[in-house]
């Protein structure tokens, strides 16, 4: 062991002091170094801009992934939509139990924890659909994903707005539509994001 760390340090010694050691400082100006870095960064946006497609192909590749886009939303609306139903039934459900449980014992001394239990749920319940809006998010996240879907059927049978005889008309507009609709249902959900005396400045 000791024989290898010797063996170790001398090669180590060597690189450091040798010639051609590349931890040497070569004593290059700064000025030197900026330029070339400088250089560097030229040649990397040049090849950047040889390698980038046109936007026609870019749009067209946009174009491509949008199904992916537009299974998201609807799984997403999917699951909002699930959490709903499940917050109605359970404020269905415990809603009609403390009724029953009132009803069924005369004096309610011993179905107070079971009243207690009920009621924090109805309460818990209530309060989650109202701050988080899962039927809101689920009517926005269809309205889009039914929007976009309608904007890529209208491209592929090339009729209206998509009927000029170009191509790159038609892809720049309904890559435009797109983009707008994804902004607008962003904002959407910034909106229900928002404490409700917000969401009313800001409509």
């Amino acid at each position: 062991m000791a024989v290898f760390l010797i063996i170790a340090t001398i090669v180590q010694l060597y690189l450091e002091f040798s010639i051609d050691s590349p931890w040497k400082d070569r004593k290059k100006p700064v000025r030197t170094l900026r330029l070339d870095l400088e250089l560097a960064e030229e040649r990397r946006i040049l090849e950047a801009r040889r390698l980038t497609p046109p936007a026609l192909e870019r749009q067209a590749s946009y174009r491509e992934r949008l199904p992916v886009e537009t299974a998201r939303l609807r799984d997403e609306s999917r699951h909002y939509r699930r959490l709903h139903l499940l917050m109605q039934w359970l404020l269905f459900v415990s809603s009609a139990a403390i009724s029953a449980v009132t009803a069924w014992y005369d004096p309610p001394q011993p179905a107070k924890g079971v009243l207690i239990c009920l009621g924090f749920i109805v309460t818990i319940v209530t309060a989650a659909a109202g701050y988080f809006k899962p039927r809101e998010r689920a009517f926005n996240l269809q309205q889009t994903a039914d929007s976009i879907e309608q904007h890529i059927t209208a491209l592929e049978l090339g009729i209206s707005p998509y009927n000029d005889l170009e191509d790159r008309v038609n892809m720049e507009g309904f890559a435009a539509t797109v983009e707008g609709l994804r902004a607008e249902q962003r904002m959407r959900e910034q909106q229900l994001d928002q404490p409700q005396q917000g969401q009313q400045q800001v409509i």
